[in-house]
């Protein structure tokens, strides 16, 4: 299998509207789509030799050399049609497989997205913590582009991305953005963010906080007046307070409670839920950063912080249940669909 057969296969991803695509080599499994959460069969059966080849194609430069060494290989790459796509390969049993995300073609906005209002007034904010939390896949980093898409549509700022790899190209409008990519740009998450102090931005947004030193260095820039957008992989939107704390060593634990109760402003967290007639709807879940919210962090009292969600509508706070209830009331989901994702039945039902 040749590069014009896996851009064949990108194609025809696309045109069915997966998601992602999956490629297993020394397996007997077709090439697999995932179209509107499910695995499908991608309709074309590979080889060993043609999926191997196929995938090693992908792999440049020095990361032949850490695949090679047994780590895996993630980056971005365009198609000839200018998509762009984030791939990570692995190996098992021996033979390289991949995973395929198909980035968007455009950006979408926040009404597309459905996302809450209460984030579009938070990303005009001038400085602060904003995070997208949820598990892998649940358009986290989609979010995250429609804000810095936003301000780049709305304000005159200078954004700085911090990205592994980098998956949407941004395009200036109002704003200047510069993207650098971990590994090529820059060493990594935390000495970028610090470097990223001393560029004058107004805006950081870091991919991913993956361990304490970029935590550390996140809260730090957003303590000095900037806006900073990045991800956490929770479950639950009050849980990132919780996440972000118990990443450090219980003797710095009430410092990281100051700190992020003096930076919180918002926490999203996200499902993607099958609607009915196909595709894909977000249901949500928003904290936001008021008063009762803040002492809450402060006081080591975060097993609080989700009654004050289900009470704080006012201040555009809602739980992932009352979200599904909304959704299956306007007929976007079914009921059945609800059910799977609720996190409380008892409180879901009664909301519906």
């Amino acid at each position: 299998m040749n590069n014009i057969k896996l851009m064949e296969l990108i194609r025809m991803a696309r045109q069915a509207g997966a998601s992602d695509i999956h490629l297993s080599s020394g397996s007997e499994f077709h090439a697999m789509f995932r179209i509107d959460g499910s695995l499908r069969p991608a309709g074309l059966k590979l080889t060993e030799s043609e999926a191997e080849e196929a995938l090693l194609s992908l792999i440049e430069g020095g990361r032949k050399a850490a695949y090679s060494s047994g780590r895996d290989a993630d980056f971005a790459f365009e198609t000839p049609d200018g998509l762009r796509q984030r791939a990570n390969i692995y190996s098992q049993l021996g033979k390289p497989a991949a995973s395929i995300r198909l980035i968007p073609a455009s950006i979408p906005d926040f009404n597309t997205l459905g996302l809450p209002k209460a984030l579009e007034t938070l990303s005009e904010l001038a400085g602060g913590l904003i995070l997208a939390t949820g598990p892998a896949g649940s358009g986290k980093s989609t979010t995250l582009a429609a804000i810095v898409e936003r301000v780049n549509s709305t304000r005159p700022a200078h954004i700085i991305t911090v990205e592994d790899p980098i998956e949407h190209i941004y395009r200036p409008k109002l704003s200047l953005i510069h993207q650098r990519e971990v590994g090529r740009d820059t060493e990594g998450f935390a000495s970028a963010i610090r470097s990223a102090l001393r560029e004058d931005p107004d805006v950081i947004l870091v991919g991913e906080m993956r361990d304490t030193e970029t935590i550390s260095a996140v809260l730090t820039a957003a303590e000095t007046g900037h806006l900073v957008l990045s991800t956490l992989h929770t479950a639950r939107a009050h849980l990132a307070v919780d996440r972000i704390v118990d990443s450090f060593p219980a003797s710095f634990h009430n410092q990281a409670r100051l700190q992020l109760a003096g930076v919180l402003k918002g926490v999203i967290c996200q499902r993607l839920i099958p609607a009915i007639g196909g595709g894909r709807v977000a249901a949500s879940e928003m904290l936001t950063g008021t008063d009762a919210v803040i002492n809450m962090i402060r006081d080591n009292r975060p097993h609080q912080l989700l009654s004050v969600m289900q009470a704080g509508a006012r201040e555009g706070m809602h739980t992932l249940d009352a979200d599904l209830a909304r959704l299956v009331r306007s007929g976007k989901i079914t009921m059945e669909n609800a059910l799977r994702y609720s996190t409380d039945r008892k409180e879901f039902e009664e909301l519906l």
